[in-house]
């Protein structure tokens, strides 16, 4: 399997407080990938650096081969790097709908509009989004902007979909059908890495899972073998636990 995103000793830091230590991981083509660890880990700030509102102290980041850590995040948007961000912040003014067609425009710049359009109603489709693509985002609930922040991303066709806690707050039916969504993003030809809390989605999900503590990649490979290291439940449960 070709690498299409690799993040090479990377590190990060805030005054004296050291965030990313050297972390290195990849994501490979057709792969969902897992970060988790603790809350203060830099889960959040590692997606950041690789989507560009940080730059990187140290280290590399290679997205399809290209490095890209010098790269402002609308030129790594162009290249293949897509994100849903925790928080959604659509533009409330517009529709669903037309919220997509800004990613899908964005995303490629020069792309023709009836292509992008095209587009935009497929992620519909895909995303289950078509009863709410009239609808002004602006009317949308927090929760109910969730998939429409996920579409947004997607609707940039991106190679790598980074996702930053989308689950959170979601009831567990919606989790459930929000797996589901993830799972028929990747079989789009779309590599995942995401940040989670939820362990059974985790579960679900990753092929792989990442584990930072204190800005470091404590732990690497598949759920079962991650969860059963003794420096992980450490860092979760505590020393005495």
């Amino acid at each position: 399997m070709a690498r299409l995103l690799e993040v090479q000793g990377v590190s990060k830091r805030f005054l004296g407080l050291l965030a990313l230590r050297g972390v290195s991981l990849h994501v490979e083509e057709g792969e969902i990938l897992a970060v988790i660890g603790p809350n203060g880990a830099g889960k959040s700030t590692l997606l950041n650096v690789i989507s560009g509102l940080l730059r990187p102290d140290s280290g590399q980041i290679l997205l399809l081969g290209q490095a890209i850590a010098h790269l402002p995040p609308e030129t790594r948007t162009y290249l293949g790097l897509g994100r849903a961000f925790q928080i959604p912040s659509p533009f409330p003014e517009l529709t669903v709908r037309e919220n997509l067609l800004v990613g899908a425009l964005f995303g490629r710049p020069g792309r023709p509009r009836k292509e992008a359009q095209a587009w935009v109603e497929e992620v519909l489709r895909l995303t289950g989004l078509e009863a709410k693509a009239e609808l002004p985002a602006g009317e949308l609930t927090l929760l109910e902007e969730k998939r429409p922040e996920l579409a947004r991303a997607l609707a940039t066709r991106p190679k790598v979909l980074l996702l930053d806690e989308v689950m959170a707050g979601l009831r567990p039916k919606e989790a459930r059908e929000a797996v589901a969504l993830i799972q028929g993003i990747r079989a789009q030809g779309v590599a995942i890495l995401f940040i989670e809390h939820m362990m059974p989605v985790v579960r679900a999900l990753a092929d792989r899972v990442v584990v930072l503590d204190y800005g470091e990649v404590i732990a690497e490979g598949p759920y079962e073998k991650v969860a059963a290291e003794a420096r992980v439940k450490e860092a979760y449960l505590g020393r005495r636990a």
